[in-house]
C-alpha cells in the first residue's frame, strides 16, 4: 500500500512535508516517494527501502517523538529495526539488534524485530486437533513447528500506512492477510499491528486479529534488546513478575506441567543479573529459552518486567496484556540480546489447561505490549562512558 493518504494530512500545528526522491530501481524504473509529516514535535516519515524477492517495494518507516527517541520499523515482517534511546548521560544509541539494509532480513534466519505468526513459538509434532478435526502444519523445526512454519510472518511484506501525527503520539499500522490453508493453518486471518510512540519514550504495540473460520493464533515481537548498545548482555539485570514457568523436554516443548520458579534459576522476582545463574540451567543449554506465567490475560497493560544496563542506566519495563513471556537470551547470537517476547504459552493446542489461543469467527482478538525506556543516574559518579557500538543483526 502507497502512502497516498498523506497528502490529505491537515493540521495548523503539523508541517507537512513531501520529499521526491528519484529511485531507479532494479525491477522497475519509477518514482519513489518519500512521505514525512510533523505534529508538535512528533514525527512519521516513509521512505523507499528496498525490494523483497517478488518484487514488492519494501519500506522504511521513523517515528521521533519530542524527547528525541526514535523508532524505525520496515513492513518486512513488519519488523522493528531501530529503537535510540539515550542513557544516563544523554549519549544515544541504537537498542536492539537491527540492519540499515534490507539484505540481512530476506537472508537471515532469525527474525529479528519482526512480527510472529500465526502461531509464535513451537507446536509439537507439526499438527493440532481443533473442532474434531486434524491440521497438519510444516514441520520446520526437526518434526516440530515453529513461529509459524516456512512462510511465517516474519518473511512476509505487510500493508503500511501512516496515520497522520498528532500532539500526543507518532503511529504505524502494519496489516498483513493470512489466506485459509497458509502453512496447514485454517481460515483467512487478517492481522494488524499498531505501533505508537508516545510523548514518555513508551513504544506501544497493539495487535488486532480477525477470521472466518476457527483457528488458533499467537502472536508476538522477536525484537532482541541490548541496552548497552553493543557487546553481551550477561550484566543486564532483569526482573521479572512471574513465580511460575511451564518446564519442557530435551526439544522444548512444554510437558503440560506449571513448575513454580521458587529454588531454581529462573527466579526472577528479585532483580538478578541474566549471566549470574545461566551455568545452572539444564545441560545443553547456552542459556534462557523458557516461557514464564504472568497469570492470565488483563484488559489493561500491567508492569511484568524490568531491564537494566548497569553501565549505561539505561533501563526499559514491559508492560502486557498477554498471559506469558518467553525470555530469550540469543543463545545462537552469543547473547548479544535479549528477548522479552510476551505471548501465550507455546504448544498451547496440546494443553487443555494452558490459556486457549483458540480464534473463532465474530470474535475478534487483540493484545497490547509496550516498551517504555529510561535512565537512571547514578548516587556515585562511577565514570561510565557512552559506547559508539551499535548493536548489528547477523544471521
Amino acid at each position: 500500500m502507497l502512502l497516498g493518504s498523506g497528502v490529505s494530512w491537515s493540521c495548523n500545528a503539523m508541517r507537512t512535508l513531501f520529499l521526491w526522491t528519484g529511485w531507479a530501481g532494479a525491477l522497475a524504473g519509477c518514482w519513489i516517494t518519500t512521505h514525512a509529516a510533523e505534529n508538535d514535535g512528533f514525527f512519521a516519515e516513509a521512505e523507499f527501502f528496498g525490494r523483497a524477492g517478488n518484487g514488492r517495494v519494501v519500506q522504511r518507516v521513523t517515528l521521533r517523538n519530542p524527547a528525541g527517541m526514535e523508532v524505525r520499523l520496515i513492513n518486512y515482517g513488519a519488523a522493528i529495526t531501530a529503537i535510540r534511546v539515550p542513557d544516563r548521560n544523554g549519549h544515544w544509541t541504537n537498542v536492539v539488534l537491527g540492519a540499515d539494509t534490507l539484505a540481512p532480513y530476506l537472508t537471515g534466519r532469525a527474525p529479528a524485530g519482526a512480527v510472529i505468526g500465526r502461531f509464535a513459538n513451537r507446536i509439537a509434532h507439526a499438527r493440532f486437533l481443533l473442532d474434531g478435526r486434524e491440521y497438519r502444519l510444516a514441520a520446520n523445526n526437526g518434526p516440530h513447528h515453529i513461529h509459524g512454519g516456512r512462510r511465517n510472518f516474519a518473511k512476509r511484506v505487510w500493508d503500511v500506512e501512516l496515520p497522520p501525527p498528532s500532539e500526543r503520539q507518532a503511529a504505524a499500522r502494519f496489516t498483513l492477510h493470512s489466506p485459509d490453508g497458509e502453512e496447514g493453518y485454517p481460515g483467512n486471518l487478517v492481522v494488524t499491528v499498531t505501533y505508537v510512540l508516545t510523548a514518555d519514550n513508551t513504544l506501544c504495540l497493539r495487535y488486532r486479529a480477525t477470521t472466518d473460520r476457527p483457528t488458533i493464533i499467537n502472536l508476538t515481537n522477536h525484537a532482541y534488546f541490548n541496552l548497552a548498545g553493543g557487546g553481551d548482555i550477561l550484566n543486564h539485570v532483569l526482573w521479572l513478575a512471574a513465580e511460575q514457568y511451564t518446564p519442557t523436554d530435551a526439544q522444548l516443548i512444554p510437558t503440560g506441567e506449571i513448575r513454580s520458579v521458587a529454588g531454581t534459576p529462573l527466579d526472577f522476582r528479585r532483580p538478578a543479573r541474566i549471566g549470574e545463574r545461566i551455568a545452572e540451567l539444564r545441560p545443553g543449554l547456552k542459556g534462557y529459552d523458557h516461557n514464564f506465567v504472568l497469570g492470565p490475560e488483563t484488559a489493561a497493560p500491567r508492569r511484568v518486567a524490568r531491564l537494566s544496563d548497569p553501565a549505561s542506566g539505561r533501563f526499559m519495563e514491559v508492560w502486557t496484556t498477554q498471559p506469558g513471556v518467553q525470555l530469550y537470551t540469543g543463545n545462537h547470537l552469543r547473547h548479544r540480546g535479549v528477548c522479552l517476547e510476551t505471548q501465550h504459552f507455546p504448544d498451547s493446542p496440546h494443553h487443555p489447561q494452558f490459556p486457549s489461543t483458540v480464534l473463532r469467527p465474530g470474535a475478534p482478538w487483540s493484545s497490547e505490549t509496550r516498551f517504555h525506556f529510561g535512565a537512571r543516574r547514578r548516587c556515585l559518579r562511577e565514570g561510565a562512558g557512552a559506547t559508539s557500538n551499535r548493536p548489528t543483526f547477523a544471521p
